[in-house]
């Protein structure tokens, strides 16, 4: 894949590698289908699986795609091509399949390769594993993208408000050092208060580890990219933004991991339907990004942040109830459909001012 497409590529062309995907993808899955159940309907089953956790990680992660592409427009292309090609294998092979492995290596205390034999052996006791690993890794997810949200309404310089009251007094109090980090612990003593003795311990120690990620990517991706402009007086974003990247989506796919075991205990599979939507989030992104998308429709980046703002809360709160996934999915493309709507609204209101594609 790479970062820059021929000009004039139509939209399908954009995602001429998920379509591709997506046909191998499925087969493979009708095929472990057949290996598991020997018949046609458990065939068909595993096939719907496969599809349903492919639209759940699109809708999951369509907001991750509007921020990545945000992110991307300002790095050299080197590094967008980078980002776009080992980002995939980590985003597919990292975050879809070794992250659940990871998650059962040290909630059980086995190896690495036990794990797998567990997931491919013993699904159910797999997948109980990794429910009782969802309250650390709501809390620490949960805290690393409410941080990712916060830190981009409380800016100083951003000019271009969608909701004006609540984002206008959010610029107004930026310059108050760390107000960011102050609202988010506050939240998780809110959350640490409601949960029991022994599971809000647990809460709190995640939720500080997340927020202690956030702040490390953040200097280490200052401290990278500060060295990098120095060596190649490039002044734009290169490593530093990268890691940035990597960790964001890591800390997106938390949410589609841990939902894809309501619908299914195989690992494989869930691999292989995370993977198909994974695909689709990096079309979108480079489709955005070389379209100029988010110039052209000036709220949507800021739906996209507000999905990502009610996707941390949704985070917290799932560690006290369940919330269906379908609900967390439908609410933020809901929320980046208004957007894309206001913005439209927006354009047709000033067309003067909207930029020339």
């Amino acid at each position: 894949m790479s970062a820059q497409s021929p000009s004039g590529t139509s939209t399908l062309g954009y995602f001429r590698w998920a379509f591709i995907l997506t046909a191998v993808g499925l087969a493979l899955g009708a095929w472990l289908g057949w290996q598991m159940t020997g018949t046609a309907s458990g065939t068909a089953s595993i096939f719907f699986i496969c599809c349903v956790l492919a639209v759940l990680e699109i809708s999951l992660s369509f907001d991750n795609a509007i921020v990545n592409a945000n992110k991307l427009k300002d790095m050299t292309p080197e590094w967008q091509h980078r980002f776009l090609t080992w980002g995939i294998v980590i985003a597919v092979f990292g975050m879809r399949i070794l992250f659940p492995v990871l998650i059962v290596v040290i909630a059980a205390k086995i190896g690495p390769w036990q794990a797998m034999v567990l997931a491919a052996t013993e699904p159910a006791e797999y997948a109980a594993i990794m429910n009782d690993a969802h309250l650390p890794i709501a809390a620490f997810g949960g805290t690393f993208l409410m941080m990712v949200a916060l830190n981009f309404f409380f800016d100083h310089e951003k000019d271009v408000h969608w909701v004006a009251w609540l984002e206008d007094w959010a610029a107004r109090y930026s310059s108050i050092r760390g107000i960011e980090i102050a609202i988010v612990l506050l939240i998780m003593l809110g959350f640490s208060r409601i949960l029991p003795p022994e599971e809000s311990v647990l809460f709190i120690t995640s939720a500080i580890w997340g927020l202690l990620t956030f702040l490390l990517v953040e200097v280490l991706g200052g401290v990278l990219d500060k060295t990098e402009e120095t060596m190649s007086g490039a002044a734009r974003g290169g490593l530093g933004a990268f890691l940035y990247l990597e960790v964001l989506d890591a800390s997106f796919s938390f949410d589609g991991v841990i939902g894809a075991f309501a619908l299914t205990q195989n690992l494989f599979v869930i691999a292989i339907g995370l993977g198909i939507g994974a695909m689709y989030v990096r079309s979108m992104t480079i489709m955005l990004v070389e379209k100029g998308t988010l110039t052209q429709y000036r709220f949507l980046e800021h739906g996209a942040f507000y999905a990502i703002l009610i996707l941390s809360a949704i985070m917290y709160v799932q560690t006290i109830v369940h919330i269906p996934e379908v609900i967390t999915g439908l609410g933020g493309a809901a929320l980046i459909g208004i957007a894309l709507w206001s913005s439209i609204r927006w354009n047709r209101q000033n067309p003067e001012a909207v930029p020339a594609e």
